[in-house]
Formats: C-alpha cells, sequence, structure tokens
C-alpha cells in the first residue's frame, strides 16, 4: 500500500481535496493532518480498526488516551460534560492549541475514555485544513500526534511524514510546516483548572 499525498493550501483548502480526503477516512482510513500545534494521525471515532492502527503505527497501548477533535462547541457537549464554568473557558481558549480533559458522556466509547477516571481529551484546532474536513465529515475525529517510535520530537513536514509512513497510513495531508509544541493540556475535570502540560497555547489566555 502506497499512501495518497495531498498537497493542501492552509489558508484556501481545496475543497475537492478536503472531500478525498473525507472519502479515505469514511473508507476506514488512517491518515496524517496538520493541525494548530503539530502533524497527527487521525482516523473515524467509531473505527475501531483504524483506532487499532493508529496504537501500532506510535506502539502506545490503551493506556495512552488519544483526543478527540472536534470543530466546535457544540459537537463538545455531544461527547464531554461542560458546566458553566467550563464553558466559558472552553469559549476563550477555542479554537487554540489546547486539549482539554473533560468527563466523558456516553456518545464516547469506552475504549477511547480512561477506564478509571471516564475521561476524555477534546480539542477545536484553529486550523483552516482541519476546519474543513470537519465539516466535510460531520463528526469528530480521534487523534494523536505523530511522533514515530524513537523520536523525541513530532516530524514537522508533511514530505517527511510521506516518505517515513506511506506504506503505514493511507493519505499524508500536507499543509506546509507544522510546529514542535504539542498543545497546552488543561485538566477540567476538579474544581478549579489544573494545567497538566505546558505547550503552544498560551496559559495565561485561560487565567493559568
Amino acid at each position: 500500500m502506497t499512501s495518497f499525498y495531498l498537497e493542501i493550501h492552509p489558508v484556501n483548502p481545496q475543497i475537492r481535496l478536503i472531500r478525498k480526503a473525507a472519502d479515505i477516512v469514511r473508507d476506514g482510513g488512517v491518515i496524517v493532518i496538520p493541525t494548530d500545534s503539530s502533524y497527527a494521525l487521525v482516523c473515524r471515532l467509531d473505527d475501531k480498526a483504524a483506532v487499532d492502527r493508529i496504537r501500532q503505527i506510535r506502539q502506545i497501548d490503551e493506556r495512552h488516551l488519544l483526543t478527540l477533535l472536534c470543530r466546535d462547541l457544540s459537537e463538545v457537549g455531544s461527547y464531554a460534560r461542560v458546566d458553566n464554568s467550563a464553558y466559558r473557558l472552553l469559549k476563550t481558549a477555542t479554537p487554540g492549541a489546547f486539549t482539554f480533559i473533560l468527563q466523558a458522556t456516553k456518545e464516547v466509547p469506552r475504549r477511547l475514555s480512561h477506564p478509571s477516571r471516564k475521561t476524555i481529551g477534546l480539542r477545536v484546532p484553529d486550523n483552516r485544513i482541519d476546519q474543513a474536513l470537519l465539516k466535510e465529515l460531520g463528526e469528530p475525529l480521534i487523534c494523536t500526534t505523530v511522533i514515530l517510535p524513537g523520536d523525541e520530537d513530532p516530524m514537522t513536514e508533511g514530505y517527511v511524514i510521506q516518505e517515513r509512513l506511506e506504506k503505514l497510513v493511507d493519505a499524508v495531508v500536507d499543509g506546509g510546516a507544522c510546529g514542535l509544541l504539542p498543545t497546552t493540556v488543561v485538566d477540567l475535570t476538579g474544581k478549579e483548572p489544573l494545567l497538566v502540560r505546558s505547550g503552544r497555547g498560551e496559559p495565561a489566555l485561560i487565567g493559568l
């Protein structure tokens, strides 16, 4: 298998290429997309075989939680419990390079939420390619950063990812260079927001 290589404009994504990427995902594919932090492996939420492939590519087990990539806050509300204070914080920080840990709803497959805490990481990306793809699909995507076994940092260039993963994924969307910093992770399951990891998202934006 050799993957499709789709060069998509980061500011004005070509709709025919977005539709091509969406069709590959709908057909059970695993693809690589750029985000507002780094490149990510993505697949459909309810596609167990594709999720297993992502874990094999990254060589991570089920203790490593994957993130739900959502189009907007209305989608977030379908998959996580969001109270008023959390909603205000989410509204300030999204779209952006933040991942928020929230209590998962029953819409999230059990295998994707934390087994004991029943939590899920969600994010709304500030990236036009992502937004166009999520709109075309009409549903969120499961995602994780493209860091290969043995590497310390994520890969930042689409053509390099294509060279290394062309036989492991179904498509690579090249949207230009991405950064090395991961998202900033904030846990919203307690009484107060807790900064879990400082990354590209500016913690001061949400008072942390």
